[in-house]
């Protein structure tokens, strides 16, 4: 779609980051429906003559893996992403200088008050939202420790379908999760997997939240900024409004 006179199409999303972000969609939807069944099921399936279909709480357990799986290679592709990328390289707004701080608390400002005070450029990624996405980011990693972690734990026998170096390499990778996840939620020195349950259930509330401030703020900066920001991930540009002086590309 060409922009309307007077504004520039700026590129914001390449169709890769796209896909990426639409699958990550889908799959974070599966993890949590599946997710909080395997907590404590909450649904049933009949089959015939009315009985009760055995193999969901299997079926349940097999969608939250593969889910957990494309988590897993989406989350490396954005990290190569976020470092090599020849279109946008977000680290380098993540990083504490000067210029990213004031603009960081530029933004914040011009969140709560309403777009009343605009004293940054909204054209490319700000260092506001790129450290919401670390956050992000951050949160994603714990999840898949912590969830690598109770799979493992099912392994008991230390043997696996593909070899024995898969749950060993899961128990060195994940372990120190126990007691890290018992100082989060107050099992101490006699932390076990209950605790890394509970600290991977409050993630997943946490994740909730994130992407409810995500989808708000992408809808207050459609609104406010009149830039069409939300569409960066369905299209992969904004419009922004040529300043005096510029000429139309």
């Amino acid at each position: 779609m060409k922009a309307k006179p007077g504004y520039i199409q700026v590129k914001r999303r390449t169709g890769a980051l796209r896909i990426i972000h639409w699958t990550n969609v889908i799959a974070m939807i599966v993890s949590i429906t599946t997710g909080l069944y395997i907590a404590e099921p909450y649904y049933q399936t009949l089959i015939a003559e009315g009985a009760v279909d055995k193999y969901v709480m299997a079926w349940n357990r097999w969608g939250h893996f593969i889910m957990a799986i494309i988590f897993d290679v989406t989350s490396i592709v954005i990290a190569y992403l976020t470092f090599f990328s020849r279109v946008d390289r977000p680290w380098k707004k993540a990083i504490p200088n000067k210029e990213n701080l004031s603009e960081f608390v530029e933004v914040f400002l011009n969140l709560i008050t309403l777009n009343r005070r605009k004293k940054f450029d909204s054209t490319h990624n700000d260092s506001f939202n790129i450290v919401y996405f670390f956050i992000f980011h951050f949160l994603m990693i714990w999840m898949l420790l912590t969830g690598l972690q109770m799979y493992v734990h099912g392994l008991e026998s230390g043997l696996s379908s593909i070899g024995e170096w898969w749950p060993w390499m899961l128990h060195a990778v994940t372990d120190w999760t126990i007691p890290v996840s018992g100082w989060m939620v107050g099992g101490g020195p006699t932390a076990t997997l209950m605790d890394v349950r509970i600290s991977h259930h409050i993630t997943m509330w946490l994740l909730i939240t994130w992407v409810v401030f995500h989808i708000y703020y992408q809808v207050w900066r459609t609104i406010f900024w009149k830039e069409g920001d939300i569409s960066i991930i369905v299209g992969g540009s904004k419009y922004v409004k040529i300043k005096e002086g510029e000429e139309e590309a």
